[in-house]
């Protein structure tokens, strides 16, 4: 949302949930307006009429939301966020080591144990060689500029002394 706050210069309060399950019953009771969330979290409300989406926040439509725009379409071109995970090693492992841990998540992300989950949540996996991968790490330095525009500060611990969530971004429905 923060992200989407910068681009677009409205004003959204942002409820920081510590989990995506509290939003959608606080949406679907009226306590809330919008929101931002993966598509698992919500596309059941979504078929069942009780949530419209406006937009998606991808690079392309999403096989599962065909007829949803995406919010470059409504005007802010270039803009994207997506959730993505990476397979990383210590700096120095030998090469052959990192070429069988690439070999094999590749072999992985083409099984069907993974495409068919994958695609019911609207994810797509993909990867290449170390080189890519640090290329595609180091195109991410757009959120730093974000967390400074948006004013965005590490959270305090709680009485757990773990670190509280932050905001999260992914393949997201806007609602």
């Amino acid at each position: 949302m923060e992200y989407l706050k910068v681009v677009t210069g409205m004003f959204i309060t942002q409820i920081p949930y510590r989990a995506t399950g509290p939003m959608p019953t606080d949406l679907l009771a009226g306590r809330t307006q919008a929101a931002s969330a993966s598509l698992p979290a919500l596309i059941g409300h979504i078929r069942s009429g009780k949530l419209r989406p406006i937009a998606v926040d991808t690079a392309q439509h999403l096989p599962q939301l065909p007829e949803v725009p995406r919010l470059a379409e409504h005007g802010y071109k270039d803009f994207e966020t997506s959730q993505w995970y990476g397979t990383l090693a210590p700096a120095g492992t030998p090469r052959d080591i990192v070429g069988r841990l690439q070999e094999e998540s590749l072999k992985a992300l083409k099984s069907n144990a993974v495409t068919e989950p994958f695609a019911s949540d609207g994810a797509v996996g993909d990867g290449g060689p170390p080189w890519e991968v640090a290329a595609f790490i180091g195109q991410q330095e757009i959120w730093k500029d974000i967390v400074l525009r948006a004013g965005i500060k590490p959270d305090q611990p709680d009485r757990g002394g773990r670190a509280c969530a932050a905001p999260r971004t992914g393949p997201l429905p806007m609602l």
